[in-house]
């Protein structure tokens, strides 16, 4: 499959729903195998608590997904007025279920639930959002755990675009324990020269400039100007912000993708780039996490 495709004068566009279908039929088939094997499917449990619409709309397509790549889905939703003590009680539940590989409790969490106890109290083995301490640690010291979606995702695609990453100069703008200390956990063992930077950082400009690879994911529209980006660099976009042009609001990344592409090798598009892959990533973890529960050879 093509890692990217090209448009005359610009940018290699990385397709991320391209490399997402490509996965996704790799983790079909072993859901296949996994089943021949232990007579039952992965599991993925999904908790929403509230009525937020971008969740439900995020929580509804884990689920049709797992469904379609014939994997168990158990979605819980729960009221915005439930205690942390119900909430972590469901936790216990699921940590305890035998048909449950997978647990992800959808983010942000309401006001007066406390996300860290909620995260802490998922078993570390069943953590397929990568959020545990454990598997932040696991990470952060080389050993085999699971990791954040969104990031791994990244990584891939890096690794799809470039090939052998060693060596290289990367910067993570953003450092957000969802995205930014994981992907230069991720980067630094993949042998890459990484910074991370964030909206504070002195010199910013200068320090994406001098980057081979740029991660961007700091959560603030077109921040990284077009004119930073260093000739033939790769850009992985994170960012999704809504801004409001011609009367109309159109989604746009952390990235002037148009002034990037213009000076980049590759770029990830908004949308279309990173956001189909962590939810396939997602996927990918659960299926890691149900062989990894049933002493099975999990997908690489």
């Amino acid at each position: 499959m093509t890692a990217a495709g090209s448009l005359p004068g610009r940018a290699a566009i990385i397709d991320g729903r391209a490399h997402a279908d490509a996965l996704g039929a790799r983790i079909a088939q072993q859901v296949q195998d996994f089943a021949g094997h232990t007579g039952r499917r992965p599991g993925l449990a999904v908790v929403l608590v509230g009525t937020d619409p971008a969740s439900e709309v995020y929580v509804r397509s884990k689920g049709r997904m797992a469904r379609k790549l014939g994997m168990e889905s158990f979605e819980h939703v729960l009221p915005e007025t439930v205690s942390q003590a119900d909430l972590l009680a469901l936790v216990a539940q699921l940590n305890a279920d035998d048909a449950v590989d997978g647990i992800l409790v959808q983010l942000p969490l309401p006001q007066g639930l406390d996300s860290l106890a909620v995260i802490e109290a998922i078993d570390p083995a069943k953590d397929v959002d990568g959020l545990h301490p454990v598997n932040a640690g696991y990470l952060a010291s080389g050993l085999p755990g699971l990791v954040s979606c969104t990031p791994l995702g990244c990584l891939m695609l890096l690794k799809e675009s470039l090939g052998e990453l060693a060596g290289l100069d990367a910067i993570v703008v953003g450092r957000s324990i969802l995205v930014g200390k994981p992907m230069a956990q991720l980067l630094l063992a993949a042998n890459c020269t990484v910074t991370l930077a964030h909206s504070r950082t002195v010199d910013l400009a200068g320090k994406v400039g001098r980057a081979d690879i740029v991660v961007a994911a700091v959560g603030s529209a077109e921040m990284i100007r077009g004119e930073w980006i260093k000739p033939g660099a790769t850009v992985i976009d994170v960012g999704t912000s809504r801004v409001p042009r011609d009367g109309k609001n159109h989604l746009v990344g952390d990235v002037d993708f148009a002034g990037a592409s213009l000076r980049a090798r590759a770029i990830t598009p908004v949308p279309g780039g990173v956001g189909p892959m962590t939810i396939m990533t997602l996927m990918h973890n659960t299926l890691i996490a149900a062989c990894r529960r049933a002493g099975l050879p999990a997908l690489s």
